[in-house]
């Protein structure tokens, strides 16, 4: 018998000095299951279920400091006690052959007082407040802007997150730049009124993060950093006036740094046509421009994640929804099996299994070593 040829997705792709044996990335989750902010041996379960030999897995997003918090029990990076806890996830990661990412964010403004120390305001470029959501009924506090004094210290807060992911032995950090968080809130001009140098013209609103990247590069080496960003997006309250030009200062800005790992960028908002999801494909640009690996997200499939990779529109597709749905998604890829429906109702909640660890695999013995 001839063996088939394997589909695009699950052919390899040299990441630098990492070797990965498909392209199928597992996407960062907020999966609210890290009690007191710090993460459980239930996430070695989930994040082990989810690890092949050579794939990439990126960690949920994971704090860098007490004032980053917004969201119930999401893990931090910046204690001692959380480095240690985060080691045998990590382990356990390792122990099946794959690479593992840990993505470091700060909330800024998309937060509220009780999650602040003391009951401080959220910190943002702004004093600006999100609106309330309609859908969840979630009032986010009154921002304070920080002072221009105060922004290297948390510069220093990412730095010191980036240095404790490689104690806890993550392979590198991508830092989150995208979904409306603290660096994108800087980044753009409908969440950025400042009048300092980190405001007003497209540099200076870029400044904070570019200064982010840097610090980590000086702290681990560009060879570990990717990012993510989302120039698209408009998610609480935080979109830009010209995203395609933010993408491309913010690609060159990266290409600064020699060997940087990869860029991670996420599509615009999908549309439906004629029933069916229709992804934008609006990333080539940023792809064509940037010099190491791009990754590609945002409502992906098996066909749609094919087709981009045979095309050159990415080296690596990241799936969120269908990963969390189906711990051994590559697998179901190759055999172009059914997929487990993912249930929304639980993305979000604190238990450690339902919703989490106990989505079936196609078989039975398939997560057994």
């Amino acid at each position: 018998m001839v063996a088939m040829e394997p589909i695009p997705l699950l052919t390899p792709h040299r990441m630098g000095r990492f070797d990965l044996s498909h392209r199928v990335v597992l996407a960062p989750l907020t999966r609210c299951r890290s009690y007191g902010n710090v993460p459980q041996p239930h996430a070695a379960v989930y994040y082990s279920q989810r690890a092949t030999r050579g794939s990439l897995l990126i960690s949920e997003g994971t704090i860098v400091s007490d004032t980053g918090l917004g969201f119930p029990e999401l893990p931090g990076i910046w204690t001692q006690q959380q480095v240690e806890a985060w080691k045998p996830i990590v382990d356990a990661v390792h122990r099946k052959g794959a690479l593992f990412f840990c993505q470091i964010g700060h909330m800024g403004r998309v937060s509220t007082n009780d999650f602040q120390p003391d009951g401080q305001a959220p910190i943002s470029s702004t004093d600006k407040q999100i609106a309330p959501d309609a859908e969840t009924g979630m009032v986010y506090s009154k921002p304070r802007q920080l002072r221009t004094d105060e922004i290297p210290a948390i510069v220093d807060d990412f730095r010191r997150a980036a240095r404790n992911a490689i104690k806890a032995g993550f392979d590198g950090v991508e830092i989150h730049g995208a979904h409306g968080l603290l660096l994108e809130q800087f980044m753009k001009d409908s969440s950025n009124d400042r009048t300092d140098k980190y405001g007003g013209s497209l540099e200076n609103r870029c400044r904070f993060v570019v200064e982010v990247i840097d610090a980590i590069v000086g702290e681990v080496g560009a060879d570990h950093v990717g990012i993510r960003l989302s120039p698209f997006v408009d998610y609480m309250d935080c979109y830009d006036s010209n995203p395609q030009v933010l993408g491309e200062y913010m690609v060159q800005q990266l290409n600064n740094y020699e060997g940087l790992l990869y860029c991670h960028m996420v599509e615009p908002r999908m549309a439906i046509v004629d029933g069916r999801r229709q992804i934008p494909h609006g990333l080539l640009p940023f792809r064509k421009a940037f010099n190491g690996t791009f990754i590609a997200a945002g409502g992906y499939e098996r066909e749609e994640g094919n087709r981009v990779v045979s095309d050159g529109y990415a080296d690596l597709v990241a799936y969120g929804r269908l990963f969390l749905a189906n711990p051994d998604l590559p697998k179901r890829f190759e055999l172009d099996a059914p997929l487990n429906k993912y249930d929304r109702s639980t993305f979000y909640t604190q238990d450690p299994i339902i919703g989490y660890t106990d989505y079936p695999f196609l078989d039975d013995d398939s997560n057994v070593e």
